[in-house]
């Protein structure tokens, strides 16, 4: 399954240049926020509305290393509404594509054709 995580351009580029991308999430929370593809465009415009340079990690969830849960979000655990959470560092070498995710002038996002080539 392609699961997907949006994330600041610097931040990414720093991931690289360390070799494990470990976001403050990980710390707060205990794990990566990642989505399904169905609900990509509804965590962007919720939580990254305005923000640009930002990409998307197309990420293949079997070669990730850490466990991958598919469970409800911590801010509504009674949802019927499931999300992959990676508990832990992610691994670069699972990360299938970084793909450019630009606002639009409303601040709001639509998917890019690209997504899932």
């Amino acid at each position: 399954m392609k699961i997907f995580h949006i994330v600041n351009k610097d931040e990414w580029h720093q991931a690289k240049q360390k070799g494990s991308y470990h976001p403050p999430t990980l710390d707060h929370e205990g794990f990566i926020h990642c989505s399904k593809a169905d609900q990509l465009l509804g965590v962007a415009n919720s939580f990254f509305k305005g923000q640009d340079h930002l990409v998307i990690l197309r990420i293949d969830q079997a070669l990730v290393g850490p466990e991958v849960k598919i469970e409800p979000p911590l801010e509504a655990p009674m949802s019927n509404i499931l999300f992959p959470h990676i508990y832990g560092e992610l691994n670069l070498d699972c990360v299938e594509a970084e793909i450019d995710f630009k606002c639009q002038p409303d601040g709001s996002f639509k998917l890019p054709e690209n997504l899932l080539d």
